[in-house]
């Protein structure tokens, strides 16, 4: 029997390989390395509006006369929850930081640094649009055809959603692990890698721990909603969660996101609504780490 080599541990895989290879690969490897994420990540730029056109129009036409209030509920609870990361980040911070980092200052910079390596060459790929554009046009687009019940332009964005679909299964998904192997092949052989953990080490275990409390509370509140077990919930959600922290970027994330989503029961045309949404709003994370960072930075600094 054959046992499938999931992405999670594609994307463990992907780290680890990129923390050692970087440790002795020469530097011509390296440029490959870079010369790859560029254009992958070109790409993926080029492709986010255009996933999230594809995914939320044809989902709030799916959920017709619902999409509004959807929206408006969305909405209130990822900027809810932004807000309760941010302020439970700043007061568990103003806790723990000072006795953590005590005694430990920010040494300065030196004033001659390596200069990083550069890709072989780079191809562009300008985004049709913003993904701020994309997101507004997918709800004019979707709310329309959900009222006025347009089969014609309903078909066009279901074979533009399969389309999409195609490009996220064939093209994202399997190259992810590369790009991601190439981001910390990068960051350790600029020794980024060793110089981020020896300062930070402390501060990074306190946003992990925060990060699993946050985690916890939040699926907790929705396996009572969904009547599920939150523990199993979160599980499935962890490639999606490991693919965000290898790539640093939540609108990469979203195809792994959508297809985890769908796999703890989220009915198909909700989580194409949600997911590409909340990908730019429900920003509780980023509101952490930003939050905890700065402290951090204004502590070792002597700020105020």
């Amino acid at each position: 029997m054959k046992h499938k080599f999931g992405l999670l541990p594609k994307v463990l895989l992907a780290i680890a390989l990129g923390i050692v290879f970087g440790l002795f690969v020469p530097e011509w490897f390296t440029r490959i390395a870079l010369t790859f994420n560029n254009i992958f990540g070109n790409f993926l730029n080029f492709v986010i509006p255009l996933l999230i056109l594809g995914l939320v129009a044809p989902g709030i036409a799916d959920l017709g006369s619902k999409a509004g209030r959807l929206l408006v509920i969305t909405a209130a609870l990822a900027y809810a929850f932004t807000l309760f990361s941010g302020f439970g980040t700043f007061f568990t911070s103003l806790g723990v930081l000072p006795r953590l980092l005590g005694g430990t200052e920010m040494s300065a910079p030196g004033e001659t640094a390596a200069t990083p390596l550069q890709p072989f060459f780079t191809v562009e790929m300008p985004p049709l649009m913003g993904v701020m554009t994309a997101l507004i046009l997918a709800f004019v687009l979707g709310l329309g055809m959900a009222y006025i019940h347009s089969d014609k332009l309903k078909g066009m964005m279901d074979d533009f959603k399969l389309i999409i679909e195609r490009v996220i299964s064939k093209v994202i998904i399997p190259l992810l692990p590369f790009y991601i192997f190439g981001i910390f092949l990068s960051m350790t052989q600029s020794g980024q890698v060793s110089g981020i953990l020896g300062i930070f080490l402390k501060l990074i275990v306190i946003i992990f721990v925060m990060t699993v409390v946050l985690l916890l509370i939040q699926f907790s509140i929705a396996g009572l909603v969904a009547r599920q077990n939150p523990l199993k919930m979160l599980r499935t959600m962890m490639t999606a969660y490991m693919t965000a922290l290898g790539t640093q970027s939540s609108a990469a994330t979203i195809p792994v996101t959508l297809a985890q989503t769908v796999k703890i029961g989220v009915r198909p045309e909700v989580a194409g609504f949600v997911v590409p949404l909340c990908a730019t709003i429900h920003l509780s994370g980023s509101m952490m780490k930003i939050v905890a960072c700065s402290l951090a930075v204004m502590m070792l600094s002597g700020l105020d």
